[in-house]
């Protein structure tokens, strides 16, 4: 086409995991790519009954447009979970309403990204984080991760490298895409150093809900001294993500400007979804419906890691996450995951590979396995057919 675009689309490329989720629609496929909830867990009933409740009693304020921060009502809901949850100190107006969390990740590049600025992430991190801010023109900076989170010194050692950072973005709770959750300690320093040099921190959660196993720690907001400390957060993991409602947390002026972008992006999320998910968490127990989820995902967790345990090499390595969506696997350096990619693919198995997680690396040895979509024999099956290409490759 002959048009000229913006240069942040010829920046930008589509997500691989969006065309592997097109291709693997086919039913024989077996999908370990998308983070997809059960939808065998989705609460359709409940919701047909909800949806006919609300219509009748309050349909013309569903179906009108309403205010850019939110439904009232479910935001004083979001935010007394918050503080129950994260051990947070919210109250409804420093909660915003988004079209899913993502759409808070993409306000943070409007609000604070120019041309040319500096973004600090975990190495590997979210891929569809990186593409939001990526649009905004901004340089990433990758910092050193383990499995106690975001490494503190390296960060401050990048600090002083790179003064001009206005953003660390950070999942610290079972990180997607290696399903990893941070220490105490580095969320309580990274609070002090986000306060200590006036960097805002995008602390992303999506995933906190859902924990099978061991301690649950306060958010890295819990620490926050300065003010400088955002929060996401979604249904989508524990109810529906076809809604696409989720939010975001901060303190009041800021969340101000995001509302003012907001407002230029799309008005408002969409009011029905917004109410009928606070009549939802009247009339049902949303703690009884996320027990069902975690019941099921910790068993299909277990059963990922059961085969892999039984058919996987003993050179490849794989996180044990203790909640969350995902599994990260390390190959040996010598092995390219997006070739393992291929053969599966030939065998109607689909991951992501994980170089596409790296801001900038380009480490090429490293996937991502999600275990929540597929039922049980479908992951036996999958895993199984995944070892038989792993095994040939490192035995060559």
């Amino acid at each position: 086409m002959s048009m000229k675009f913006a240069k942040r689309v010829s920046d930008i490329q589509s997500s691989e995991v969006r065309e592997l989720l097109k291709l693997t629609e086919q039913p024989d496929f077996i999908s370990f790519a998308g983070g997809l909830p059960a939808p065998e867990l989705f609460p359709v009933d409940e919701i047909l009954k909800v949806n006919e409740l609300l219509l009748k009693e309050d349909g013309e304020a569903a179906l009108q447009y309403s205010t850019t921060e939110g439904h009232e009502p479910l935001r004083e809901w979001i935010a007394e979970r918050m503080n129950q949850r994260l051990q947070t100190n919210f109250d409804k107006d420093n909660i915003l309403i988004t079209s899913g969390s993502q759409q808070a990740i993409d306000l943070t590049g409007k609000i604070f990204l120019d041309e040319g600025d500096i973004v600090f992430c975990e190495s590997p991190t979210y891929l569809a984080a990186l593409n939001a801010f990526k649009a905004y023109g901004c340089q990433f900076v990758e910092i050193a991760t383990d499995e106690d989170g975001m490494i503190m010194e390296d960060l401050e050692a990048k600090i002083q490298e790179y003064p001009q950072v206005k953003l660390i973005y950070v999942i610290p709770e079972f990180q997607n895409p290696t399903g990893l959750s941070w220490n105490l300690s580095r969320r309580q320093k990274l609070a002090e150093l986000s306060g200590k040099y006036q960097i805002p921190v995008l602390e992303d959660n999506p995933y906190g809900e859902l924990r099978f196993e061991g301690e649950a720690l306060p958010s890295i907001r819990h620490f926050d001294q300065a003010g400088t400390i955002l929060c996401t957060g979604t249904f989508s993991k524990i109810f529906c993500p076809g809604y696409r409602i989720g939010w975001l947390a901060g303190e009041k002026e800021l969340l101000q400007k995001y509302t003012i972008m907001k407002q230029g992006t799309d008005l408002h999320s969409n009011t029905k979804a917004q109410r009928e998910i606070a009549v939802y968490l009247q009339q049902y127990d949303i703690d009884a419906h996320i027990t069902k989820i975690l019941a099921l995902y910790r068993k299909r967790r277990d059963t990922m890691l059961q085969k892999m345990k039984e058919t996987f090499p003993k050179e490849v390595s794989y996180t044990h996450p203790e909640g969350g969506l995902f599994i990260w696997v390390t190959l040996p350096e010598a092995i390219d995951a997006t070739q393992i990619l291929q053969e599966c693919l030939q065998e109607k198995v689909a991951f992501v590979s994980g170089e596409t997680f790296y801001a900038t690396s380009k480490k090429r040895n490293t996937f991502r396995l999600n275990f929540s979509s597929m039922p049980e024999d479908r992951i036996e099956t999958g895993i199984e057919k995944l070892g038989q290409v792993l095994v040939k490759h490192i035995q060559n």
